[in-house]
């Protein structure tokens, strides 16, 4: 029976208390329901990392306040999109912590963690309660050959990385003798060791093969068996936190080898760490086009100096692009539920700040692009793209 009849029959004096409420929810319009979206950001928030993790999270928040614009319609009503950081203090077993603590959650997608040695072991733990994951900054191969449908990277893993600075150590510095040094992480080792197997079969030889951790800042009894071998580059597999110090003793003890490294060393940070240690004779290689080259780059370099009053370290882009990418897929499928957008994501192509994003089988990024830089009074600068 509709509402005129309700009333005609039984008047609204009739219809008592019942009769003004009716009266008042018909002329009340029907709000949209927000729609709760919870995405976790990991990354280390504490200790010499600190730097890369708040770095990364400056884009995840960029990226939450786009996805929430754009009023993108989920089942149910209007997403709004909530970032969950948590820092995992770049420590494997804090990392693992942290992942079932989301999963606990129940958190709609994962973006992060920013080192290789967390995000192995948490995205086991992602996997097997079905939350899908992107890092926009683990570079180790093995993230995504352990089978797990749900994970995904958005920069160039170590397998491009390791191989384009081998051929740039023969072909453009013309080495011909190397020293490794690796920080023994999930990062750095893996790193290390396809440099080394690469380096090599590009014609250079390593003469000698050196390791630390990455908690270390003296490195007197390494680097003095550097200087008696004498070699044209050191090459680290690690971060900037023990780069920096690195470049300092190197100076002291009169090393004059070029110092290159992955993406962990690429940082504006480096300049801080290593003082005017820190020029020329560092080599460092990231995934992806420098910022500068970035399709949506410039752009996006001038709002984040403008929110954050800081310059990008390296890896606020990928994060950005990460999230977003995350929120299209929801967007496609109409839905946060895991199961539901984990198949946009596999087959998504999404114009983001670094380009194109799409993934291959394995989940990492299509067409990656490495960047080899070195850097001179103006900071990092580009030297060679190569893909």
């Amino acid at each position: 029976m509709n509402t005129s009849r309700l009333i005609k029959r039984f008047g609204v004096k009739g219809f008592g208390s019942a009769g003004v409420v009716l009266g008042m929810a018909l002329s009340t319009p029907v709000l949209a329901k927000d729609v709760v979206v919870k995405i976790g950001h990991i990354a280390p928030l504490s200790g010499p990392q600190a730097h890369y993790g708040k770095d990364n999270e400056s884009g995840a928040r960029l990226a939450i306040e786009d996805l929430n614009a754009m009023k993108i319609q989920l089942e149910g009503g209007t997403a709004k999109f909530e970032l969950v950081p948590e820092d995992d203090a770049a420590d494997p077993k804090t990392g693992a912590i942290v992942a079932q603590k989301l999963c606990d959650m129940k958190v709609n997608g994962i973006v992060g963690h920013l080192n290789s040695g967390t995000t192995i072991p948490a995205s086991r733990i992602y996997y097997d309660c079905s939350i899908p994951q992107i890092t926009p900054s683990a570079t180790t191969p093995k993230i995504t050959q352990q089978g797990f449908d749900s994970v995904f990277r958005v920069i160039a893993h170590d397998g491009v990385l390791g191989v384009a600075l081998a051929k740039f150590t023969v072909s453009d510095l013309k080495a011909k003798r190397v020293v490794v040094i690796d920080d023994r992480t999930g990062y750095g080792q893996p790193l290390a060791d396809i440099y080394a197997k690469n380096v090599q079969a590009n014609g250079a030889q390593v003469v000698e093969r050196h390791y630390t951790n990455d908690k270390a800042t003296d490195f007197a009894a390494i680097l003095t068996a550097v200087k008696r071998a004498n070699p044209d580059v050191v090459f680290y597999g690690g971060m900037d936190a023990q780069a920096g110090p690195m470049l300092r003793q190197m100076k002291q003890l009169g090393i004059k080898a070029s110092l290159i490294g992955g993406d962990g060393i690429c940082t504006t940070e480096l300049v801080k760490l290593g003082g005017d240690n820190v020029g020329s004779n560092v080599i460092c290689a990231e995934g992806g086009m420098a910022l500068s080259k970035m399709p949506g780059g410039p752009a996006f370099e001038q709002r984040f100096k403008a929110k954050y009053k800081a310059d990008i370290q390296v890896y606020a882009p990928f994060v950005y692009d990460a999230v977003m990418t995350m929120g299209m897929a929801m967007k496609a499928a109409k839905s946060a539920d895991p199961k539901k957008y984990l198949p946009k994501l596999k087959s998504i192509s999404h114009q983001g700040v670094i380009g194109t994003i799409a993934f291959d089988e394995l989940g990492d990024v299509k067409n990656a692009a490495v960047t080899v830089n070195t850097y001179n009074q103006q900071g990092k600068t580009p030297l060679k793209v190569l893909q």
